[in-house]
């Protein structure tokens, strides 16, 4: 069974489901060439996705251009379903440094034979995943600075007030695509920079008030 820790505490929780939002952050979504969606881009990754601060990333052989994508992740500690947003931070247990990893050439193959790309987002060690800080120890999530370091050099530089969905409607909207259960974690996009990473690149994402994630590529 895979888990999640509560930082500074003994505290865990069997993880359920991942679900990410995609396409979140404007300048994400321009330096992709992508139209602005009408609605909420959700997709999910398997548990078998996370990987632990201070882990290894593999690149599957299947692909050659693999993309780090930094970002806010919510740990929801309370069912919920049709959540009201004004109610949506009371199901949150805690908050997160996470990475959607992103097969980018298996991604854009998928798509342009308007197949499922769950095989470029949900490959094993695709989430590096630092532990959750408990969610009053932040005092809004909309406004925290993010940044992403790959061998000391900054590739990504935001701030969740930049998300088109802030964190209370994210929770609210996939609430009424799926129940939400204790230990389901929710990744709420990226802000621009995304790009490649390779072996023997190592990884440093902080996120204020939150905390940091490290991990390097095999």
């Amino acid at each position: 069974m895979h888990q999640v820790q509560m930082s500074h505490a003994k505290e865990t929780y069997p993880v359920g489901k991942i679900i990410c939002l995609g396409q979140n952050y404007l300048d994400h979504i321009r330096e992709l060439g992508s139209k602005v969606p009408d609605r909420a881009v959700i997709f999910c990754k398997p548990p078998c996705s996370l990987l632990a601060n201070g882990g290894v990333i593999e690149i599957p052989e299947y692909s050659n251009d693999c993309h780090h994508e930094l970002e806010l992740a919510l740990l929801v500690g309370k069912t919920g379903k049709h959540i009201q947003e004004k109610d949506a931070l009371s199901y949150l247990a805690g908050y997160g440094v996470a990475l959607d990893l992103t097969l980018r050439d298996i991604q854009s193959e998928q798509k342009s034979r308007g197949l499922p790309w769950e095989i470029a987002k949900g490959f094993d060690t695709s989430c590096p995943i630092s532990d959750f800080i408990p969610a009053d120890k932040v005092s809004d999530p909309n406004n925290l600075e993010l940044k992403l370091k790959v061998n000391g050099d900054i590739r990504q530089h935001g701030n969740t007030n930049q998300m088109m969905r802030s964190v209370e409607k994210i929770v609210a909207e996939i609430s009424n695509f799926f129940t939400l259960e204790t230990g389901d974690i929710i990744l709420t996009g990226t802000p621009a920079g995304v790009s490649r990473i390779q072996s023997g690149d190592h990884l440093e994402g902080t996120i204020e008030q939150v905390g940091s994630l490290q991990v390097s590529v095999a």
